[in-house]
């Protein structure tokens, strides 16, 4: 369900692997569509009178007894929907006829979201959260299975490596397990984090199978080519909301990974490993990844940076929140564990006075397991340290030049935090702006392991008349051999064609994020990075109804664009009898002149099935020229 990043290993021309992620459970098409894809129906209807009754807290099916009809019920939906998450490796190859078809492969298999639950089949773990995940006791929940983890889920973009492995992001893991931590590491019951189904997704999945939310929230490798391989989490890299992984591999020098935590005022994070590279195609770089530092980025309004490490000695520095859009500033809480969410100077300036280093804010019995709880509160302590908070970083990825570019989607505030207002602005200054940016960033002296940069804006979203390009959130980057740039966009599937009959209402502006119904359909995007063309964003495909496109990934060859369309029909489901609905857009032209668009507005969707009753699903579509040369 709800496929998102793609990753193609060549094995052999025209031959390979097709690495697929699965996010997140769309409540409505998966509900509809369940029984007639598996074959067999799940108990929705006798647990949705229990979510009715316990209304928006959920249903603590953790603390059930065993015994209670309920429990086995939720625990069966609650599988079932982790099965449909994870990471799926599939063999393909490509017919003389130029069509693309699976080879079912011994090496064909699924990583689900419970993975070792039942077949054994545990994900391992590298770095120092490993001694965390070890203990037997703590100030909070232990699982009791040591550094063995269960499944993976929230598996939205990734990364590649040049060895041949692939790299899965687990994202938004706080909507199926506790997110907060203690300051040892250890993570709060299963009983923070209930079982709820509501009109977009299925959340608390792990709450009746009792899985520690520390063990999620992490990067997953995988070598496709190893059928034994159930995927590794590698510490280092923090646990938060990850979104992405840019991989940069140089001979002779550390190896950099790069990934953004996707939150509004999440930061954009760099893993140096301690050891160089000397081969970038050899696998046992992947090694490179159990020793080394990882860093939060802080972004400085004349257009250079640095690098904070996340270790005991590094000073608590918090920004204020009077510096933030939203005044809010989310910091760990002691001694309760969890998090404090700051929304004056005042508390802010209390908290340094009372810790001095991430080691007054983290505990452990050895100086690894104090940097493996620093790692599992990877937000909190970026926060504490001062990383800049930044407009929801979702892909990071590396230029053919090594420099790299990341998509922020949002910058407006929220729930989870502010936004620094000196960084990120719109073309005239505007703040908050709602419609992204894409950044580059160049480390100096080309290295990857330096701890200064200098940031610049490649493009930003929004009207063009402006000064946007013409999109809203940008979410996943893909650059082709020729070093030009391809984007996919992520508006709300509630925004997706939204009317907008008039721009003011009430006497007062529409607002930025209603105002993402002009966009139309998320779709895919070519910006040219040289020529006259370049950083003008040109619009090349438009997805179906309210679906995410998603993963964009090239051939070797570039004859071959593989694409996810994620969530086709997340919030009206199935059409039903073709129907549409008529809508008005108050529309500007480039040049900002007025003037009305009327629209025909598909209400859900059939899509792959267009014309017929069936239910939406997800898939992933080729895309190729129809004269068979590179695109």
């Amino acid at each position: 369900m709800s496929n998102d990043y793609l990753s193609f290993i060549e094995t052999a021309p025209n031959e390979g692997y097709l690495v697929v992620n699965f996010e997140y459970i769309s409540a409505i098409p998966w509900i509809q569509s369940y029984e007639a894809v598996i074959g067999q129906p799940l108990p929705f209807k006798a647990v949705e009178v229990a979510i009715k009754a316990a209304g928006d807290k959920g249903i603590d099916a953790f603390s059930l007894k065993d015994t209670d009809p309920l429990k086995a019920q939720i625990r069966q939906i609650a599988k079932e929907a982790l099965i449909d998450q994870g990471i799926g490796v599939l063999s393909i190859r490509k017919t003389a006829a130029g069509q693309w078809e699976r080879t079912y492969s011994t090496i064909d298999r699924r990583i689900t979201g419970i993975s070792g639950l039942e077949d054994r089949r545990y994900l391992a773990c590298t770095g120092p959260a490993k001694e965390v995940f070890r203990r037997a006791t703590g100030q909070g929940y232990v699982d009791k299975l040591g550094d063995r983890i269960i499944g993976t889920m929230g598996n939205c973009a990734g990364g590649t490596t040049p060895w041949g492995t692939v790299l899965s992001a687990e994202e938004n893991f706080q909507n199926q397990v506790v997110e907060a931590v203690y300051a040892d590491g250890t993570s709060f019951a299963p009983s923070n984090r209930r079982f709820v189904v509501d009109a977009e997704e299925i959340s608390g999945q792990g709450n009746v199978l009792g899985l520690s939310g520390n063990k999620y929230g992490w990067v997953v490798e995988v070598d496709p080519a190893t059928p034994q391989d159930y995927g590794t989490k590698h510490t280092w890299l923090g646990r938060y909301r990850h979104e992405a992984v840019g991989v940069r591999a140089e001979a002779g020098k550390p190896l950099a990974f790069y990934s953004g935590c996707d939150r509004r005022g999440g930061h954009l994070y760099k893993f140096v490993s301690q050891d160089r590279v000397v081969n970038p195609k050899d696998k046992r770089n992947s090694r490179l990844l159990e020793a080394g530092m990882l860093y939060a980025a802080k972004f400085n309004p004349d257009g250079t940076g640095q690098w904070i490490a996340l270790k005991p000695d590094t000073p608590v520095n918090p920004n204020l929140p009077s510096q933030l859009l939203g005044n809010l500033l989310p910091l760990p809480k002691r001694p309760e564990g969890g998090y404090l969410g700051a929304k004056t100077d005042e508390a802010v300036l209390a908290f340094r006075q009372q810790f001095k280093t991430l080691a007054d804010l983290y505990t452990g019995s050895s100086p690894l397991e104090q940097q493996g709880a620093i790692l599992i509160d990877a937000h909190y302590a970026g926060n504490a340290v001062g990383a800049t908070a930044t407009a929801r970083p979702e892909d990071t990825d590396i230029a053919p030049d090594g420099s790299l570019y990341i998509a922020f989607t949002s910058g407006t505030p929220g729930s989870d935090g502010g936004i620094d207002p000196t960084i990120f602005k719109g073309p005239k200054g505007e703040v908050p702006y709602e419609y992204g940016f894409i950044m580059h960033l160049v480390e100096d002296k080309a290295d990857p392991a330096a701890l200064t940069f200098r940031w610049s804006m490649l493009a930003t979203g929004g009207e063009p008349a402006e000064g946007g390009l013409g999109f809203a959130n940008p979410d996943n980057l893909l650059f082709d051999r020729t070093g030009n740039l391809w984007m996919v966009n992520d508006m709300s599937s509630d925004k997706l064609n939204k009317a907008i009959p008039t721009r003011l209402e009430a006497d007062k502006p529409v607002s930025q994020s209603n105002l993402r119904g002009l966009y139309g359909n998320n779709a895919i995007w070519f910006i040219p990075t040289r020529g006259k063309e370049a950083g003008k964003a040109h619009l090349f495909g438009i997805g179906p109804m309210e679906c995410e496109t998603t993963g964009p990934c090239f051939s070797p060859d570039h004859k071959t664009l593989f694409l996810s369309i994620q969530h086709p029909g997340e919030v009206n489901g199935i059409r039903k009898a073709q129907a549409s609905q008529s809508r008005l857009f108050a529309m500007k032209t480039t040049e900002g002149k007025d003037f009305m668009q009327t629209r025909q507005v598909p209400i859900g969707s059939n899509w792959p099935n267009p014309g017929t009753a069936k239910p939406p699903r997800p898939a992933v579509v080729v895309i190729s020229r129809m004269d068979g040369q590179a695109i």
